[in-house]
C-alpha cells in the first residue's frame, strides 16, 4: 500500500462546547495518511493517475473554516467521510487536535482509522 500525507494543516474554525470557545475561532491541526495506489502517476509522471493533496487540502480547508462544531469526534468523523467519498480513498489515518485545549499539553484530540487498508495495495 501505498500512502499520500498531509501533515499539520492548520485550519482555524469554531469549536469547542463552552461558551466562549463559540465566540472565537481556534485553531484545530490535522494529519492525514490516505491509500492509494501510485505506480500508475510514477510510471506516467501524471498528477491525475494520483491522489492530489491540494485538492483535498483545499477541500477540508473549505469545509473546516466554514463549519463549527462542538467536538473534535465530530469533525473528525465528517472530515474522514468526505476524503473517503470525494476522493475515493479506501482507507484513511487522522490525527485531529486542538493545540493548547489542556493547560500543560501541547495538544488533545483523537486519531480515527476508516476503510480498508489493503485496498489501497499495490
Amino acid at each position: 500500500m501505498d500512502i499520500v500525507y498531509i501533515r499539520d494543516l492548520k485550519i482555524n474554525t469554531i469549536i469547542g462546547i463552552y461558551d466562549w470557545e463559540r465566540e472565537v475561532r481556534q485553531t484545530v491541526s490535522l494529519s492525514l495518511e490516505m491509500a492509494c495506489n501510485i505506480a500508475e502517476a510514477a510510471r506516467t509522471d501524471n498528477i491525475v493517475h494520483t491522489l492530489n493533496y491540494k485538492a483535498v487540502a483545499k477541500r477540508l480547508i473549505a469545509f473546516i473554516e466554514g463549519s463549527e462544531f462542538l467536538l473534535v469526534e465530530t469533525m473528525a468523523e465528517q472530515i474522514a467521510t468526505i476524503v473517503r467519498k470525494e476522493f475515493a480513498v479506501p482507507w484513511l489515518k487522522l490525527r485531529l487536535s486542538k493545540p493548547g485545549a489542556v493547560r500543560g499539553a501541547q495538544d488533545v484530540g483523537v486519531i480515527i482509522t476508516r476503510g480498508n487498508k489493503s485496498s489501497g495495495a499495490v
